[in-house]
């Protein structure tokens, strides 16, 4: 194997491809980076990087000048780590015996090969079922993950349910304590679209981030009937760096909880609220309350205050201008939760829907403070019990 690379394009797929490595790998081969150089039926000619844990796989293809075709595997975290240390030269990469010696400028490095005959196979890519703006699948993903769940014992509630339905995509996640729906359109490859898929929530937030380098991103997943090739499988695809990026990733099993029903047709308090103000009083109130307890929030005609602390220790209360219409209402929140879905938002102003203190909140972005509420995204946060 012998080859010669630009230095930003190969540290950009190395460092690409290296992200889905297993930190505590269940085999040694498995913390390697499998470099391939040569002509490749999906791929053309030049070079293809992969990595894979059995769970998740990742592989970017690039453009290089390949003089000698071939093969190796070489520690990931430590060919990204020197790729991006590389001074801005190109790199010459050559396999010699069992170490594989890589060249650039005056910068001269040797890595020992691992065993490429134990490396697993990569699984294949399901079958594609439409694409996706990067731009908009990115910021979508980031605020879907806001409610999933990071508790491993409940590994259901880790995942993101991603619905294709015609024309349209809806994310729903949640940890019990709150809800976050997305929904999106897309260009599906059939119109009758209607197909379902729980997705690991870390593993979806780093692909969505990790793709954003083209203009869309091919979204593949394997067919409800058995049998198929990449069962149980999801696939994304998107161009960067003159070549092509792909990852896959094992589906979670079991049932997601039905959780629509969730959010209320119907609210006896609205309280429209400048975000970025409402952002920095709960940071600030919430300094003194203590591991587990609630920041108090009481709407009520034009102010929304917001307390914390209790007489024994340190408290705290502010109040900010609000656009109530309806009830009175005091209820409570956990201050991270809260902060989550409000950062999560990014409109201006942010509308708080109401049944009753002791039910949900929904959040939801405006433009303005008389304006319709973007639904594209909810964020649902149970109430927390307020000290008395």
């Amino acid at each position: 194997m012998k080859f010669r690379v630009e230095r930003d394009v190969l540290a950009d797929a190395v460092a690409w491809t290296a992200r889905a490595l297993p930190v505590r790998p269940s085999a040694p081969v498995l913390a390697g980076l499998l470099i391939e150089a040569g002509s490749f039926e999906d791929d053309g000619e030049g070079l293809r990087l992969s990595t894979f844990d059995y769970e998740t796989s990742a592989r970017a293809t690039l453009n290089a000048e390949v003089s000698e075709e071939g093969r190796a595997l070489v520690s990931g975290r430590l060919l990204a780590d020197i790729c991006r240390s590389l001074p801005n030269k190109p790199v010459d990469v050559d396999i010699d015996g069992a170490k594989v010696t890589l060249v650039c400028g005056s910068a001269r490095f040797s890595l020992q090969t691992m065993p490429v005959e134990d490396y697993p196979t990569l699984p294949t890519m399901p079958e594609a079922r439409g694409t996706v703006p990067s731009g908009v699948f990115s910021q979508a993903v980031a605020q879907a993950v806001t409610a999933a769940g990071r508790d491993d014992m409940l590994p259901v509630l880790t995942g993101v349910r991603i619905e294709l339905d015609g024309g349209s995509i809806a994310m729903l996640a949640t940890d019990r304590f709150r809800l976050s729906q997305r929904e999106l359109g897309w260009d599906p490859s059939a119109p009758d679209i209607d197909a379902a898929a729980l997705v690991p929530a870390k593993v979806l937030a780093d692909t969505a981030k990790a793709l954003t380098g083209g203009s869309e991103i091919r979204i593949a997943l394997s067919s409800a009937s058995g049998g198929g090739a990449g069962e149980g499988i999801i696939g994304f695809e998107g161009s960067a760096g003159g070549g092509v990026r792909r990852t896959t990733t094992r589906l979670l099993d079991g049932e997601f909880p039905k959780v629509r029903s969730l959010f209320p047709s119907e609210h006896l308090t609205v309280a429209r609220v400048d975000r970025a103000a409402l952002v920095d009083s709960v940071k600030r109130v919430s300094l003194v309350a203590e591991r587990n307890t609630a920041v108090q929030l009481a709407f009520s005609e034009g102010v929304l205050t917001l307390d914390a602390g209790s007489g024994e220790e340190a408290m705290a209360s502010e109040s900010i201008e609000a656009n109530v219409t309806g009830e009175d209402i005091t209820t409570g929140f956990n201050p991270a939760y809260l902060l989550d879905g409000l950062t999560a938002l990014e409109a201006p102003v942010v509308e708080l829907a109401f049944t009753q203190a002791s039910k949900p909140v929904v959040l939801s972005g405006v433009d303005s403070l008389d304006g319709e509420a973007d639904v594209a995204f909810r964020y649902l946060l149970m109430p927390r019990r307020l000290l008395s």
